[in-house]
C-alpha cells in the first residue's frame, strides 16, 4: 500500500512531464545534438541492470516513472542505442575499455569465481557457475587499453564507482578514486569535477525470483502485456508484473540520486546519463542477439536546459560511451579506441550506418552468433548450427516464467511463436524487419525480396569480424593460453625507481601497465605520470599492473 500511495503521490508529476514526452515523440529526431559547454561539466551515470525500454519515456505506459519521466522531459531520449553484448560482464568490459569484448577476449560470460569481489553476495548465492574445462582467467586486452577513467583522474576528475565492476578482468588500481558502497561524488576534496557511477541492480534478472515474496511496487492485478514468444498465463504474468515492480523501485532509487544533484546544487553543472547494461531480464531478452536483448534506453539530461525534450535517433553503441565521456570531459579519446564520441569537442564527424553485436559462452554453455543493426533490419549470423538457439542455461531456470516455458515446451504446449527459440536446428542466418516486426518472429533471410539486404549486411558482419580480429570465434581454451601460458597469469614486474636530488622516477617493463603511488597505504592510489618531489622522511608506496595480469608486489621507498 506505501508504495501504491507513494505512486499516486507522484501522479501529478507525472501528468506535468507527460505533455513534455508527447512532445518530444513528436519532434522529428535530431541528429546533431551536441551541448556547448564553457566548463568542465561533472558527469554522473545512473546505470540499471538487465532492462529493455519498458518506461513511459520510450512508449511503455504501462507504470508511471515519475523520475525517469521528469528526467526525459528535461533531457534527451536516445531512440537506438545498443550494447555489443546482451549479458552483463562482457558488456562492461566494452563500457569501461571502448573496447568490442570480442575484441580483447572478454566476450565469454564470466571467465573466473574472482567476480565475487564485485557482486553482490545475493547474485552471488544463486550463481551457478563453471568455467570452460574449469579453468580460471581474466581477459588481457592489448597492453595499450586502459579503464578509460583513468584518463579522467589524470585530467583532474574524482572518480567514484557504486559499486558494481564485473569487467571480466580485476580493475587497476587507478581506476578509481573510490569503487565501492559508500562511493560518491561527495567525498571528493573541495569542488573538483567528478565522474560518478551508480549502478541499481533492483531490475536484475535474479530479482524476478529473489523478491518473489515481497510487496509489490504495483497492484497485484496490474494489467500487463506479454510478449508473443513468452506464457501468457498467470505465472507468467506475476514474473511480468514483479518485473514492473522492480523498474517502479528502480525510478524510486533514481529520483533519490537526482533529488542529491538537486540539494548539492549541481544540476547546471552535470550531466545526468541514464541507461541499462543489456536487455530485459525475462526469457529470450537478456542473452540473445534480439533487439530484447541488445536495444536498451538511454537519456541524458545536458545543464542549462539545452535540448529539454528532444530525441536522437542516432546509432549508438556502449562502445562509445568511453570516448563520449572523455570527449564531454575535453580529452581526446585515445586511438586504439573502437568506440567513437557522440557528444563533445570530439564528436565523430560521420554517423554509423550499424551496431554490431556478439554472443559467446553464457556461464556453462558455449555458443557463438554476430548480428548487424541498422535503423530498420537486423541480421543475425549463427555458428554453431548443431545447437537451437535457446541455451538451457541453469541459472536462468530459476526464474519461474522460464519454468512455465519450459513445462509447455514438454507438454507440446507452445504457441508457434514460443516454439521458435527452441527450433532446431538453428538458422545460418537470421534477417527481421524491426519496422514490421518487432519481436524478430518472421525470419526473412530465404525471402526472395530481401536478398540485397541480405548479402549487404551479411557482408557488413564478415567485415566487422575481421576487423576486430574476432577473439571471441577462437576456442576459449586456445584463447585462455594466449593469455596465460600454461594457465599460469602473467605477473606486472615489480616498479623501479630511480632517485635523484629530491626527485623520484618510476618505471615498470609490463608493457601497459598502469603505476600507482601513495603517501599512506589508507589513501586512494595516485596515478604516476611525471617525478615526484620527495622530501627527507617522506615515505611512499608504490605499485603497478596491466589489465588481465598479477598486480605487482608494493615496494615501499624512503629517501
Amino acid at each position: 500500500m506505501k508504495r501504491i500511495l507513494y505512486c499516486f503521490a507522484l501522479i501529478a508529476l507525472f501528468l506535468g512531464c507527460k505533455n513534455s514526452e508527447k512532445q518530444a515523440s513528436q519532434n522529428k529526431p535530431q541528429k546533431r545534438i551536441n551541448p556547448h559547454l564553457d566548463f568542465k561539466p561533472n558527469i554522473v551515470w545512473i546505470v540499471a541492470e538487465d532492462l529493455s525500454p519498458y518506461i513511459p519515456a520510450f512508449g511503455d505506459s504501462t507504470i508511471v516513472t515519475p523520475a525517469l519521466s521528469e528526467l526525459a522531459a528535461e533531457g534527451v531520449c536516445y531512440d537506438n542505442f545498443f550494447t555489443a553484448h546482451p549479458v552483463c560482464s562482457p558488456a562492461r568490459a566494452s563500457i569501461i575499455t571502448g573496447m568490442y569484448a570480442n575484441s580483447i577476449g572478454a566476450s565469454h560470460m564470466r571467465t573466473g569465481p574472482w567476480f565475487s569481489d564485485t557482486v553482490s553476495d545475493e547474485v552471488i548465492k544463486n550463481y551457478v557457475y563453471k568455467p570452460v574445462e574449469n579453468i580460471n582467467y581474466e581477459a588481457v586486452p592489448p597492453a595499450e587499453v586502459k579503464m578509460f577513467t583513468e584518463y579522467l583522474r589524470n585530467a583532474g576528475y574524482y572518480c567514484t564507482n557504486n559499486k558494481k565492476e564485473d569487467y571480466q578482468f580485476r580493475k587497476t588500481m587507478t581506476a578509481w578514486d573510490e569503487s565501492s558502497d559508500n562511493a560518491h561524488w561527495r567525498n571528493r576534496p573541495g569542488n573538483t569535477p567528478f565522474f560518478s557511477v551508480f549502478n541499481i541492480e533492483v531490475t536484475h534478472e535474479s530479482r524476478i525470483w529473489s523478491k518473489a515474496k515481497d510487496s509489490l511496487w504495483v497492484d497485484e492485478d496490474l494489467e500487463v502485456d506479454v510478449p508473443p514468444y513468452l506464457p501468457d498465463t498467470e505465472i507468467g504474468k506475476k514474473d511480468i508484473r514483479r518485473m514492473y515492480s522492480n523498474i517502479l523501485e528502480m525510478d524510486h532509487k533514481t529520483g533519490q540520486i537526482l533529488e542529491e544533484l538537486k540539494s548539492d546544487g549541481l544540476m547546471d553543472s552535470t550531466i545526468v546519463v541514464w541507461y541499462t547494461d543489456h536487455g530485459g531480464p525475462l526469457p529470450r531478452q537478456k542473452r540473445l542477439l534480439y533487439d530484447s536483448g541488445l536495444k536498451v534506453p538511454m537519456i541524458i539530461r545536458f545543464p542549462n536546459g539545452e535540448f529539454y525534450g528532444l530525441r536522437d535517433d542516432r546509432i549508438i553503441s556502449f562502445i562509445d560511451l568511453a570516448p563520449t565521456v572523455l570527449s564531454l570531459a575535453g580529452i581526446e579519446p585515445p586511438n586504439y579506441m573502437e568506440g567513437k564520441a557522440f557528444l563533445g569537442p570530439f564528436m565523430r564527424t560521420e554517423e554509423p550506418e550499424y551496431a554490431f553485436g556478439a554472443a559467446d559462452r553464457f556461464d556453462e554453455l558455449t555458443d557463438h552468433m554476430r548480428s548487424v543493426r541498422d535503423k530498420r533490419f537486423k541480421y543475425i549470423k549463427n555458428y554453431e548450427l548443431d545447437k537451437p538457439v535457446y541455451s538451457d542455461v541453469a541459472y536462468r531456470k530459476q526464474m519461474p516464467i522460464m519454468q512455465e516455458l519450459l513445462r509447455l515446451k514438454d507438454q507440446n504446449q507452445l504457441t508457434p511463436e514460443q516454439a521458435l527459440w527452441f527450433a532446431y536446428p538453428k538458422p545460418e542466418e537470421e534477417l527481421y524487419d524491426l519496422e514490421n516486426d518487432p519481436h524478430e518472429l518472421n525470419n526473412l533471410a530465404k525471402n526472395p525480396a530481401y536478398q540485397e539486404q541480405l548479402k549487404k549486411m551479411r557482408q557488413a558482419c564478415k567485415e566487422w569480424t575481421e576487423k576486430i580480429g574476432d577473439t571471441g570465434l577462437r576456442p576459449e581454451k586456445e584463447l585462455i593460453e594466449s593469455f596465460w601460458p600454461n594457465q599460469e597469469q602473467p605477473l606486472t614486474a615489480a616498479p623501479e625507481t630511480e632517485f635523484t636530488n629530491g626527485v623520484l622516477s618510476i618505471s615498470c617493463s609490463t608493457k601497459g601497465a598502469s603505476m600507482g603511488y601513495r603517501f599512506t597505504s589508507e589513501g586512494p592510489w595516485k596515478i604516476y605520470k611525471e617525478p615526484i618531489q620527495l622530501f627527507s622522511g617522506q615515505e611512499i608506496e608504490i605499485v603497478a599492473h596491466r589489465i588481465g595480469y598479477e598486480r605487482s608486489d608494493t615496494i615501499n621507498f624512503k629517501p
